[in-house]
């Protein structure tokens, strides 16, 4: 079911933009964009299902955990941040130049960023325990846990980043001859 949904999640957003931007169908776009999220719900109901049905649990459960709090916290950016590459590609929207973020800005972005992480990792650790409530406690569910020790190393190891940002923020880049920034 994670991978039925997790293929469905790309097919209705590669789909929805595609509706929009090269067959022109801006409302039938929107729709099939709208229906992006109700992936996650379809997932979490399986899931609650399956193990509210006596299913054994296991290590798909808590992936399924994992997968949904990383959809719940990235979903909506990655929805954006495909409708501004399609939006450029297909529909003609010049693409807005980026500042590079260097200083104080560089290191809200990268805490923030860390934060968003923080986040997606609690949700799935809150889904988990309710998934281990469901069937019982730990001793019944120990096997939706597996998820939880590459998720706690990514945020562990995530958080060098914002930590080295926040000692080298950079520096303005520099001006070009034309009075431009590079």
């Amino acid at each position: 079911m994670i991978v039925a949904c997790d293929v469905l999640f790309w097919v209705l957003l590669v789909g929805g933009l595609a509706t929009r931007y090269i067959a022109g169908r801006r409302r039938l776009g929107g729709a099939l964009l709208v229906c992006v999220p109700l992936v996650d719900v379809v997932l979490l109901a399986a899931t609650v299902v399956s193990v509210r049905d006596g299913a054994e649990p296991s290590v798909w459960h808590g992936l399924s955990a994992a997968y949904l709090g990383i959809t719940v916290v990235y979903g909506h950016s990655t929805l954006r941040w495909a409708d501004r590459k399609f939006a450029r590609r297909y529909g003609g929207v010049p693409e807005p130049a980026a500042p590079t973020p260097y200083g104080r800005r560089a290191i809200v972005a990268a805490w923030l960023s860390w934060l968003r992480f923080l986040l997606a990792y609690a949700i799935g650790v809150v889904l988990t325990a309710g998934l281990i409530a469901l069937v019982g406690g730990v001793s019944e569910g120990a096997p939706m846990l597996v998820w939880l020790n590459p998720l706690t190393k990514i945020l562990v190891y995530s958080a060098i980043w914002p930590i080295v940002t926040t000692f080298r923020p950079g520096a303005a880049p520099e001006p070009r001859p034309g009075g431009e920034r590079a």
